[in-house]
């Protein structure tokens, strides 16, 4: 991506700095904007000054993209860039300035006089023989422009799949290169939502303060997240972070209540946030009673059921290898509703039991496992840690730890028909995936109740576990299981009996 838009960003921003720098040429004094002085002066002496903050608003954005910039690029790329963009974009603004004065100057408006909006000076400073090739050079741009929003938008999405803040989606991977994702479901809510500001906006000007409201709620919020680096982890006094965040907290939520005042459809932008931040926290929240509603029982105290399954020769072999994931987090406990799943749901006997659990580290790219058997080639626990950005692929990953054992001859999968492993082939693998649901005979109540009916209804449209998890759907039975949270029955049920008349043993 740096290869194919670097080179074109450089002649943008040199192209701007150049036509900045013919204007200014012309005069020079304009450079004076550049005192703190003539914006103090505007916001105490000119009345509505305030207000204007959200007209220049946009002259000071792009500063916010460079927290998101620093995980892409890294630190000295941005250090180094940004004074040639920075210098370049001032060049520009002066240039305007200097072209306006000399409007002014040659009689095309008076002091006091308001410009047409028809007149962009940006275009009206270019040489009419350049004027093709600047429409060109701006048109790739924002193609490049709206190509960082693209991709910010899929890195944000997938790191919030990992948190279990956002509803499993396919994330695609077109390259080798890591890091390097395709979304097509947020891809196609991206190009709706265009479509429809665009509609609903009729004009840039809407659209340009619907920007403004949202960078400065993106810089509310980065300046907040600053002050908890700085206090929880860092551990600076609140002596010292208190004036640093008093002075941001200024500046920022005034160019929000001026940027606010002129946007007439705001509510669209907040209804917008809103919905989503309630999918992530609805997501979050019933993920959390989810797992607090999973009961865990001991592993040594069904390892004996689990030896007589297997060697119960009356009851159909499910398959030669059974494999279940597992949230518990050492290996001598296990889910009850995964035993339930073995011993009672249609008994599954299989001659070897394995359990995967998957832990996510700090690491980005950690890529490691360990086996466990806690029953000699009966049962084995595989617990991999994945760093938070390698994508979940657990089928392949399987494989390659069984072919590590096979390997090492910890392990034989050769088939244990005598029909089929004279053949060399190898035995059965087949995966269980467990899917909970909100059964009718759970009786919470209140917020908790319309937040998991709200889960489950988005679940139905979300990626199944099976594919989330990387699972060969030819392999793997997927098993809908109750979420057992509040079952009360300690209620009155009376049993009655009713008296018959003329009725024999056969019901006739």
């Amino acid at each position: 991506i740096g290869a194919a838009f670097g080179p074109i960003m450089f002649v943008w921003f040199l192209m701007i700095a150049v036509l900045g720098v013919a204007q200014l040429v012309n005069h020079p004094s304009i450079l004076w904007a550049l005192s703190p002085t003539y914006g103090f002066n505007l916001l105490v002496h000119y009345p509505n000054g305030f207000w204007l903050l959200g007209a220049v608003f946009l002259a000071t954005t792009g500063a916010e993209a460079l927290y998101s910039d620093l995980g892409h690029c890294g630190l000295e790329n941005i250090r180094v860039s940004w004074v040639f963009v920075k210098t370049a974009l001032i060049l520009n603004y002066m240039g305007q300035g200097a072209w306006l004065i000399s409007t002014r100057d040659a009689g095309r408006w008076a002091v006091g006089e308001a410009i047409s909006k028809d007149v962009l000076p940006f275009f009206e400073m270019t040489p009419h023989w350049f004027l093709i090739p600047c429409i060109l050079i701006a048109t790739l741009a924002t193609i490049i422009a709206s190509q960082a929003l693209i991709t910010g938008s899929y890195t944000l999405i997938s790191e919030a799949l990992k948190l279990n803040f956002w509803p499993r989606v396919r994330v695609e991977n077109p390259t080798d290169e890591r890091g390097q994702i395709y979304i097509p479901s947020i891809n196609w809510i991206i190009w709706a939502c265009c479509c429809f500001i665009m509609i609903h906006f009729e004009n840039s000007t809407n659209m340009q303060a619907a920007y403004g409201f949202s960078i400065t709620i993106a810089m509310l919020m980065t300046t907040v997240l600053m002050a908890n680096y700085m206090l929880y982890v860092r551990k600076w006094s609140l002596a010292i972070v208190a004036p640093i965040l008093i002075i941001f907290l200024t500046v920022e939520i005034s160019f929000f209540i001026a940027n606010a005042a002129k946007f007439e459809k705001l509510w669209i932008m907040l209804l917008f946030g809103i919905a989503l931040i309630a999918i992530m926290y609805i997501w979050h929240r019933a993920t959390q009673i989810s797992t607090h509603s999973t009961e865990f029982v001991s592993f040594k105290d069904n390892i004996p059921a689990l030896k007589d399954l297997s060697a119960d020769k009356t009851i159909s072999k499910y398959a030669t290898h059974l494999v279940y994931l597992t949230r518990a987090e050492t290996p001598w406990e296990i889910e009850q509703k995964v035993m339930y799943s073995i011993l009672s749901h249609q008994p599954k006997r299989a001659d070897v039991y394995w359990f995967i659990h998957v832990q996510r580290t700090d690491q980005p790219y950690g890529l490691e496992y360990d086996v466990n058997e806690l029953e000699n080639d009966k049962v084995i626990r595989v617990d991999f840690r994945l760093g938070f950005r390698v994508n979940t692929t657990i089928n392949i990953m399987f494989k390659k730890v069984v072919a590590d054992m096979v390997t090492t001859h910890e392990l034989d999968i050769a088939s244990p028909y005598p029909s089929l492993s004279k053949y060399n082939l190898d035995a059965d693998f087949r995966y269980v995936v467990l899917e909970p649901f909100l059964s009718f005979d759970d009786n919470t109540q209140g917020i908790d109740r319309f937040i998991l009916k709200t889960y489950f209804t988005i679940k139905k449209i979300a990626l199944s576990d099976e594919r989330a998890l990387g699972l060969d759907s030819s392999e793997t039975t997927v098993e809908h299981i109750p979420l057992a949270l509040n079952k009360d029955l300690n209620f009155d049920l009376k049993r009655i009996h009713l008296e018959t008349n003329n009725v024999n043993i056969n019901g006739v």
